[in-house]
């Protein structure tokens, strides 16, 4: 089987590829190979055992260690800097500049996911597979925004926000918001959801961020607490499996998103103190690494691991705003800018028979293309429309050439984005990264030792002019040194290469417009001189795409 043709941006190759025809490998199994995917939320890179923490961080992580040694650890894997762009990347295989989903929305706004969207649930639907979700969406809360909207069978225990929305409407957490702003998150906020494709969604119960676990109360749907609600994504996660252990002919994708290690940071009491560090962050990463370990025990307990692909990763990269309950960082920046540190994350699969244990792979890799890879593993074609038939473009490769051993990544470069930039604010090609955007800069050069000067979101966004600071990824993964110009030689010469994929990639706006954000904030004044300049810019872009020039450093 053929498949059409996937859009990326290359270097200074052409900005199309044809993903070929399904493998040698996946070609002899008869049977389509179940896929369960699982994200954790803002864990560091530095964190989990196979990337330099665990014991050594005072938080042993005994079954991300497994994942590690069974299958493949990715080491240039990248997300997107924050929570509903980096789940909205990984659920659609576009940035999320194309989809709308840049930013998070509060409660009651409304809005999320666009309809004419594809998932990884309505691609793989399209080739017999029974899909689940469970736990952390983060992509809106009107109807059409929803998992069973979206491609999605069933979901189970479904949590539409960031951690810190349920604590809003919490008199014990915020005593100085009014009585009627109060009222206003009681009113609008939703708790957690369930309900299959086609039927009515029921609220399950209420979330707060209290240690309280009734969620039934007097026949009614009552209150779960933060530190609980991780439990009931588990518990959905191991019943699915035991119902799809007893149709072995269904080929099934689940999705399960723990709300580990977003903060607050409330580990359930059986995991309180049962960290090394005794902190609150590290008991809540053995929390999600014991979870993980109990859906992959029941995975092998029903013999389905043998034909299942399993990927762990996380939605973005470490968020240090708020240490001590954060998570670890190696790189430059935080979680909010287009530094390493805000995009580069732990990934981890696994898929017996088909790769080999224990294997460290650099290539650049990420979030995005586990559209790509999800869909040829299950044999299906990516569509060549989105779902209101206009044409749609997928930024995703198929990474399935590199888990088996038969093939190099197909990707070689990398757009780093913060919530409203339509050209990227930073671009790595090859083992070279330009950095236009130097938001939250005005914090120590490592984010793991600037906690409390590393601005993040808060850093006011600061973009260079023509000379951006360039880095050598691979001698300097946390970009210390730029060597744009410096005292032995010039690097100006990388511009070339990335000036031509940042090309490439704005050439594709043309055809294939982003559609409108889904949720905006203040990102300063919408000036006179802007806004006559906008027509003259889409004439340049219709016409030639856009001009970066390469200085001479003369």
């Amino acid at each position: 089987m053929d498949f059409r043709v996937i859009y990326g941006c290359g270097a200074l190759a052409a900005s199309t590829f044809l993903v070929g025809a399904v493998s040698p490998v996946l070609a002899q199994s008869p049977a389509k190979p179940n896929i369960l995917f699982i994200v954790s939320d803002d864990t560091g890179y530095g964190d989990l055992g196979p990337y330099g923490g665990g014991v050594g961080r005072g938080m042993p992580t005994p079954n991300i260690d497994k994942l590690a040694d069974e299958g493949m650890t990715f080491f240039s894997f990248y997300a997107q800097p924050s929570c509903t762009p980096g789940r909205a990347a990984m659920q659609t295989g576009r940035i999320p500049n194309r989809s709308g989903m840049t930013t998070v929305a509060f409660q009651g706004q409304g809005g999320g996911l666009p309809a004419a969207e594809w998932t990884l649930a309505s691609v793989l639907k399209r080739g017999g597979y029974q899909t689940y979700f469970t736990g952390k969406w983060h992509l809106g809360e009107a109807d059409y925004a929803l998992p069973i909207a979206q491609g999605y069978d069933e979901m189970k225990y479904v949590g539409l926000y960031h951690l810190n929305a349920y604590t809003y409407a919490d008199p014990t957490w915020f005593p100085d918001m009014d009585a009627e702003t109060r009222a206003l998150f009681q009113k609008v906020t939703k708790g957690s959801l369930s309900g299959k494709a086609g039927g009515e969604v029921k609220e399950d119960f209420k979330i707060n961020g209290q240690y309280v676990d009734t969620p039934v109360i007097d026949g009614k749907a009552g209150v779960v607490g933060i530190p609980f609600f991780d439990g009931y994504v588990e518990k959905a996660a191991i019943e699915f499996l035991d119902a799809a252990s007893k149709t072995p002919d269904q080929p099934f994708f689940i999705n399960v998103n723990f709300m580990k290690v977003h903060q607050p940071n409330l580990p359930a009491p059986e995991f309180q103190h049962k960290s090394l560090s005794k902190s609150k962050y590290a008991d809540s990463v053995v929390e999600l690494d014991t979870r993980i370990g109990r859906i992959m025990d029941k995975l092998r307990e029903t013999g389905m691991d043998r034909n299942t692909l399993v990927f762990y990763t996380t939605d973005n990269g470490a968020w240090q705003d708020v240490y001590p309950d954060a998570g670890y960082t190696p790189f430059r920046g935080t979680k909010g800018t287009v530094r390493e540190g805000g995009n580069r994350v732990p990934a981890i699969a696994v898929w017996p028979g088909k790769i080999k244990p224990d294997v460290k792979n650099h290539d650049i890799l990420g979030g995005l293309d586990l559209m790509a890879t999800f869909a040829s593993a299950g044999g299906v074609p990516l569509p060549a429309n989105d779902r209101e038939d206009k044409p749609i473009i997928f930024d995703s490769y198929d990474m399935t050439p590199v888990l088996t051993g038969s093939g190099p990544s197909p990707r070689k470069e990398w757009f780093y984005f913060t919530e409203n930039e339509l050209t990227p604010g930073a671009a790595r090609v090859g083992n070279y990264k330009a950095v236009f955007n130097l938001r939250g800069d005005n914090g120590q050069a490592t984010g793991g030792l600037a906690v409390d000067t590393n601005l993040g979101w808060k850093g006011a966004q600061s973009y260079v002019a023509i000379v951006p600071q360039v880095f050598d990824i691979l001698q300097d993964p946390q970009e210390r040194y730029d060597v744009f110009m410096n005292n032995y030689t010039e690097h100006t010469w990388t511009l070339v290469s990335i000036s031509a994929a940042i090309k490439d990639l704005m050439k594709t706006y043309v055809e294939y417009p982003p559609r409108k954000l889904q949720s905006m904030g203040y990102d300063g004044p919408i000036e006179l001189s802007k806004y006559q300049m906008l027509q003259s810019v889409r004439e340049q872009l219709e016409k030639e795409g856009v001009h970066i020039a390469a200085p001479t450093g003369n």
